[in-house]
């Protein structure tokens, strides 16, 4: 009784204090690479091997959602664990560090089985861009058959941010395969999908067409048999710059950071620019974005999975702040950090 009368005491001096109840997620102001980051809602982040778009001042950050069991098919001749495909999830936030749910903006599709998105199948990285002059928001994402034979790229529009988005179909660029992938816009507008080709043995950069869905009949290939794959680019001070890994599967190892004064190349790697403990095997991580915090002109988030193969819905995220030194890109770890600890 003793119990029930302190409740009601507190319901109704919240009532007459106009005091708001508590945010289920307390705000947050640090990132803790490597840590379990919540939603505002108290929930796990869900978007793997993701990508940032900033629009009209909100970051919308989509990934892979992965629920369910990890399996590994018992015709694997690789560890190609997967879980099925539920769809794309995106997430919204003012600060890069509070995010909220927006919801599957791209869903699976279930009763169609020969469907790229069914759930037997495979969908990941997907990145979204921006077109101006369509006033559409493009989806190009990693699409393939379990066993990664069909290594195509996927395509999907939307009107809103939030989508949902509508998809368009898949193909093999130019006739290319297409696997870890990534997308650019450059000053001038020119959009690129950069993705690992030939069995991951060579990166291919496509330059897309006005209306960002398709490639141009130009295809650049660069680091040729290097087996390069996660690409990250942006660009710094006139350059452009590459953040991939090696293949692995799903196992880290070293980054490579590499430098071109045309996105079309010449390309020169600059070796590894990871700093730290664990810095030969990525702090256990594999890139998938690079994301310029707006506002900043030298201020460089690098974005990073650290995949747990054989439960990859526990798979967690490192996000680290990339500087330069000496005019090298630098990604240095910490086990805190806020966006005033650039350097």
């Amino acid at each position: 009784m003793k119990t029930k009368f302190i409740k009601a005491w507190i319901a109704l001096l919240v009532i007459e204090l106009g005091m708001a109840p508590c945010s289920a997620q307390q705000f947050l102001d640090t990132f803790k690479p490597g840590q379990a980051w919540l939603d505002d809602q108290d929930n796990a982040i869900n978007a793997h091997g993701g990508g940032i778009l900033y629009h009209q001042g909100v970051y919308y950050w989509y990934g892979e959602y992965k629920q369910g069991g990890t399996t590994l098919p018992s015709w694997a001749t690789w560890e190609c664990y997967r879980t099925d495909v539920v769809g794309i999830s995106c997430y919204s936030s003012t600060d890069l560090l509070n995010w909220h749910y927006e919801g599957i903006v791209l869903a699976a599709e279930p009763t169609d089985s020969l469907h790229d998105l069914h759930p037997s199948q495979v969908v990941e990285r997907p990145k979204v861009i921006y077109n101006e002059s369509t006033g559409q928001f493009i989806m190009w994402m990693h699409i393939d058959s379990a066993d990664y034979t069909k290594a195509s790229c996927g395509v999907a529009v939307s009107v809103s941010p939030t989508g949902p988005f509508r998809y368009l179909g898949s193909f093999r660029p130019l006739g290319h395969m297409s696997r870890d992938q990534t997308l650019f816009v450059d000053d001038d507008g020119q959009a690129y999908q950069i993705c690992s080709s030939d069995d991951n043995a060579t990166l291919h950069i496509h330059p897309l067409s006005a209306d960002y869905l398709t490639p141009t009949l130009t295809c650049i290939p660069i680091f040729e048999r290097w087996y390069r794959e996660a690409p990250a680019v942006f660009k710094y001070d006139g350059k452009y710059y590459l953040l991939t890994s090696g293949c692995s599967g799903w196992d880290p190892n070293k980054a490579d950071m590499a430098v071109a004064d045309s996105i079309q190349g010449p390309w020169t790697s600059l070796g590894n620019p990871c700093v730290g403990p664990n810095a030969e095997i990525t702090f256990n991580a594999q890139s998938t974005f690079v994301l310029q915090v707006a506002g900043g002109p030298s201020k460089f988030v690098a974005m990073f999975d650290r995949w747990v193969k054989t439960d990859l819905p526990s798979s967690r995220y490192v996000w680290l702040p990339l500087t330069f030194s000496d005019g090298c890109p630098q990604i240095r770890w910490h086990d805190m950090w806020n966006l005033t600890d650039f350097r």
